[in-house]
């Protein structure tokens, strides 16, 4: 079996709120769809979002790097030869991450169709650590204190037992956020903090100390300092007793074997758009594996096709042992049909063969 065809397409799908953190404000999901067509007529599907603030994809890229680099170099090969053609991919274009991650996920929804199972049980690296249910935070996006604590209750009151507080934007104010939130919700909640990069490296020492002095009850902060700064969350990891998380810092394989090694973060957070897809998140898993280092399954701002395609990944790897994946729950609507059912925090896999879907009738797909 052979990858005949390519095509892209692209959806509009409004949130039910505004998404805001330390770095942007989004309020509905634009992301490029691709479909990778077999010789026997199989098809797959895949999702690719243009988060250019994090990983410095636009919609233009994203569409120039599959129409241009990606699919030229791809087609007419095996689809029984993964490794030959995530190769050959990485060798068509550097970076472009997130338009390698919707190719990528498509091929592996395809190559699990062919053999009529889920994608889950093909990724599953031992078969007693799959599950078929998962359980997702909530993301609170960062505003004014009252608005936060509101959107907090809600979320509570709607099945979240998870959330997950946007922070970043001031030290002090933010532990007023956190705080407050805290004893809205009770102790039964549990709150993941994220700061998007947003704090320097002596305000997050502060910052976070200071939510551990307040009896916040935080089970993880993520990513407090820039991206780019290992010193920097190395020397927080340290200095702090609460676990920090590492999400931009992680980009690559290789990203994720310094961040071990040098054990300048507790945890890592695995997206599909950074690592360029399941490929490279597989890698990530089992270097995570072997050193006893948990991990999250994360998103961007994505809607069900490619949300879906963590949710597998998560549901194969044991080592996974925190979801946010979100996304579909902050959509006003799902244009699918098909793929894991999300029910307030929970995701439920059935048995459908790759990721689940079937063709999106909204979406007009071209060739490329």
């Amino acid at each position: 079996m052979r990858i005949k065809d390519i095509s892209i397409g692209y959806i509009h799908i409004p949130l039910k709120t505004p998404f805001r953190t330390a770095l942007r404000m989004v309020d509905s999901v634009n992301d490029m769809l691709v479909r990778v067509t077999s010789d026997t007529g199989l098809t797959g599907f895949g999702e690719a979002p243009p988060t250019a603030v994090i990983t410095g994809d636009t919609p233009e890229s994203i569409e120039a790097a599959v129409r241009n680099y990606i699919a030229p170099a791809l087609k007419g090969m095996d689809l029984d030869d993964l490794e030959s053609i995530f190769r050959a991919m990485e060798k068509s274009i550097a970076k472009n991450t997130s338009a390698k991650a919707a190719v990528d996920m498509a091929i592996y929804d395809l190559a699990a169709k062919s053999r009529g199972i889920p994608l889950f049980r093909m990724l599953a690296g031992r078969p007693e650590e799959i599950r078929t249910e998962l359980t997702t935070d909530i993301t609170i996006s960062v505003n004014e204190v009252d608005e936060m604590v509101a959107d907090s209750v809600k979320a509570v009151q709607d099945g979240f037992h998870i959330l997950k507080v946007k922070v970043g934007k001031g030290g002090e104010k933010d532990v007023e956020r956190v705080r407050r939130i805290r004893e809205a919700v009770g102790p039964e909640a549990v709150l993941r903090v994220d700061a998007n990069q947003g704090w320097s490296r002596e305000e997050a020492v502060r910052t976070i100390r200071m939510m551990e002095d307040a009896g916040c009850g935080i089970e993880l902060v993520e990513q407090p300092v820039s991206c780019h700064d290992f010193k920097g969350l190395k020397l927080v990891t340290e200095a702090v007793e609460t676990p920090i998380l590492a999400d931009e810092s992680v980009f690559s394989v290789e990203d994720a074997e310094r961040i071990i090694e040098e054990k300048a973060a507790d945890l890592i957070n695995i997206k599909l758009m950074k690592t360029g897809g399941i490929h490279n998140a597989l890698k990530i898993c089992e270097m995570a594996q072997a050193s006893g280092v948990s991990c999250m399954a994360g998103c961007m701002l994505e809607s069900a096709i490619s949300v879906s395609a963590a949710v597998h990944l998560a549901a194969a790897r044991g080592i996974i042992t925190m979801c946010d994946l979100d996304g579909p729950s902050l959509c006003a609507q799902n244009p699918y049909e098909g793929g894991p059912l999300y029910e307030g925090e929970k995701i439920y896999l059935p048995e459908l063969p790759g990721i689940g879907f079937k063709e999106p009738e909204s979406v007009q797909f071209e060739n490329v």
